[in-house]
């Protein structure tokens, strides 16, 4: 870690930050001797989560239509059958 006063550190700020940035390694700032700061790199940017996946996956088929027909549901069964005991108790014919 390097050391620096802050009469230099002030007369080349910009050359300082960017060597913190290039060789990552910290620089502490003193005043009389004493540190008063510590100049560090930065954190790299945390990935964002929201689009992470994207480009990953590949749609095939009709993602709308249901993957068994109705007609293999239990709850169409007992609804069509219950549907078509009415229609014959009240004198419909079936279709």
């Amino acid at each position: 870690m390097k050391t620096m006063p802050a009469g230099e550190f002030k007369a080349r700020c910009l050359r300082v930050m960017e060597e913190v940035k290039k060789y990552r390694t910290p620089v502490v700032i003193t005043k009389k001797g004493r540190p008063v700061a510590k100049l560090v790199p930065a954190d790299a940017p945390a990935a964002d989560v929201f689009g992470c996946m994207a480009g990953t996956a590949r749609i095939v088929g009709d993602v709308e239509a249901p993957v068994v027909p109705a007609e293999a549901w239990d709850a169409f069964a007992r609804s069509s059958s219950r549907r078509n005991a009415r229609r014959r108790s009240s004198g419909r014919s079936t279709p």
